[in-house]
């Protein structure tokens, strides 16, 4: 091999390395957001209304039946971040479920 390819192989390695950077700390980003989510809405009233995102729609839910989906995706995220940790030489991404809520004024 020569110098130009093995710089090549070291500069393709450098850029992936960073993806998997980049990854994992938007993964802990969305992890934290989903921790700011459940710590806002578990004091509230299991029947009050709240609004979650679900891909591109807004659908009215309870936060009985929101809090528990989103523990699971927190949980879920946290699972790819470890996948994300174990597959650097494997080249595997994995995405991680963008869903937000929005919790309706008490009645």
């Amino acid at each position: 091999m020569n110098e130009q390819v093995i710089a090549n192989m070291y500069a393709a390695m450098r850029s992936e390395l960073n993806q998997f950077y980049s990854k994992i700390t938007e993964l802990e980003m969305e992890v934290s957001e989903h921790n700011l989510v459940i710590e806002a809405i578990q004091p509230l009233d299991p029947s009050r209304r709240c609004y979650r995102m679900i891909g591109a729609v807004l659908v009215e839910r309870t936060v009985r039946e929101v809090l528990p989906a989103v523990h699971r995706n927190k949980d879920g995220l946290k699972r790819v971040r470890k996948a994300e940790d174990e597959s650097k030489e494997g080249g595997g991404r994995k995405e991680g479920s963008g869903q937000g809520v929005l919790v309706g004024p008490a009645m």
